[in-house]
């Protein structure tokens, strides 16, 4: 496995990276459980003030951040610029509250008995993260667990090494102890060594179904805990009554942004009848809007996808849709030719449940249309996956809409707004989108051990 950046937009390969030895694995585990056993003894104010450091450090230089992620994986600039203010967000969010969403809590109901649950940390955590949020995806797993105790060995994609070696070099710069976190350019076979190892207890996961059920079946066979969070099929509902131009402006935003290389991306559109000619009209005339070119340039609106492969992936998927039924609305479906990785967006219907493609995530710029005649018809078709994810309602009746997106079978649901993770919020999802919830009270407690004491 070569760890090695290349620019999606142009093609040139910017930098290759020595893979780690298993002597280096080796270290890196004696390391972390020096300081699995340091923490225990260290306030957690010590810890919060180094995090603060870590997201200073990202602040103070956010612009090279941001430009490493463009070059990597071709997400517009300005979205890169987002990409490190939320990086910053997720780790200010632990650096301030950690301590008192680890706070005792008190279980008093058993009669003549006093008790409490003391919450610690249980040892090193395996990260295996995607490519399509390079700094945030590490930060909403470390900064949880690094406030807890435990301590995060990294295995990153092969394609954006950069990325990953700078957030390794912006918590050296804050002067972490060693162990606490480290960056592996490792194998799959190192990574079940790692998994395997009683240094570690537990795997967190976000990448595709595929590789969640090959890493999950790791973790069970060697009884340690894990969380998985998996592709999507996203639906946006639109009902007869929703805001129309709103619903338009932030469907086309929700299919588009990073190119659509989202897991929560709007990826199944389900209109109401009486008003699907006009979203589609909508949905097309800002889609045509979408200006194609250098991720850098500010002038681009649609950047490339992440890699040469990626976009041979997506295009075979498109290829296979069409073939199975699905018709092409609108966009030109001609493949882009030349060692960069750009993708034309595509507006599809059609897809029936005999489509090869019909419960598959297609990671890109690609939106399938769909036409309901009731709420209940909406909520049938909106649950006809086995993907559980994340999901939008725009209605007017906000009575109605939260009935919506009470029915609608995913871990989260946004009403007449773009869906969006927030530190403060639990992220995860249900059936093939995986298991255990990410940022919030929650995902601190994923990877923790409840400890019941009881007083008398």
């Amino acid at each position: 496995m070569a760890y090695q950046s290349v620019n999606p937009y142009t093609g040139k390969l910017i930098q290759t990276y020595p893979s780690t030895t298993d002597q280096e694995v080796e270290v890196a585990l004696k390391n972390a459980d020096e300081f699995y056993q340091l923490a225990k003894t260290q306030p957690i104010e010590k810890r919060a003030e180094k995090l603060q450091l870590i997201a200073d450090t990202f602040r103070e230089n956010l612009d090279d951040y941001a430009r490493l992620i463009t070059t990597n994986m071709g997400m517009l600039f300005t979205e890169a610029q987002a990409e490190v203010k939320k990086t910053i967000e997720f780790a200010e969010y632990y650096a301030q509250n950690a301590a008192k969403l680890l706070e005792d809590i008190p279980y008093n109901d058993v009669p003549g008995v006093r008790a409490h649950v003391k919450y610690q940390s249980i040892g090193a955590i395996l990260l295996v993260e995607p490519w399509n949020f390079p700094y945030t995806q590490i930060m909403r797993v470390f900064a949880p667990n690094f406030m807890v105790g435990n301590p995060v060995l990294l295995k990153d994609p092969s394609i954006i090494p950069d990325c990953s070696d700078a957030f390794a070099t912006v918590t050296q710069k804050a002067g972490i102890p060693t162990g606490a976190f480290k960056n592996l350019l490792i194998n799959y076979d190192q990574v079940n060594t790692i998994i395997a190892d009683p240094r570690v207890q537990g795997v967190a996961l976000t990448g595709s179904e595929g590789a969640g059920k090959k890493i999950a079946a790791e973790a069970g066979a060697n009884l340690k805990k894990s969380t998985m969070e998996l592709g999507g099929t996203d639906v946006f509902i639109v009902t007869e009554d929703a805001d129309l131009d709103q619903a338009i402006k932030v469907g086309a935003k929700a299919r588009l942004t990073n190119a659509g290389q989202v897991c929560t991306s709007a990826k199944r559109f389900i209109i109401n009848s009486k008003v699907y000619d006009q979203f589609l009209d909508g949905l097309i005339a800002e889609f045509a809007k979408r200006k194609i070119g250098d991720p850098q340039d500010p002038k681009t609106t649609l950047a490339p996808l992440s890699s040469k492969s990626a976009q041979e992936k997506l295009q075979k998927q498109v290829d296979m849709a069409i073939a199975g039924g699905a018709e092409l609305l609108w966009g030109d479906n001609t493949p882009f030719e030349g060692p960069g990785a750009s993708f034309h967006p595509l507006i599809l219907s059609g897809m029936q449940p005999d489509n090869p493609m019909y419960d598959q995530e297609l990671f890109g710029p690609v939106a399938q249309v769909y036409k309901v005649d009731s709420d209940e018809e909406a909520i049938e078709l909106a649950n006809a996956s086995q993907h559980g994810l994340g999901g939008t309602v725009f209605a007017g009746d906000l009575d109605r809409a939260e009935k919506l997106a009470s029915q609608i079978e995913t871990g989260q649901v946004a009403i007449n707004q773009m869906l969006t993770s927030h530190a403060s919020l639990p992220f995860g999802g249900v059936k093939l989108s995986g298991y255990g919830r990410e940022l919030s009270d929650l995902g601190i407690r994923e990877f923790v051990n409840a400890k019941t004491i009881i007083d008398g």
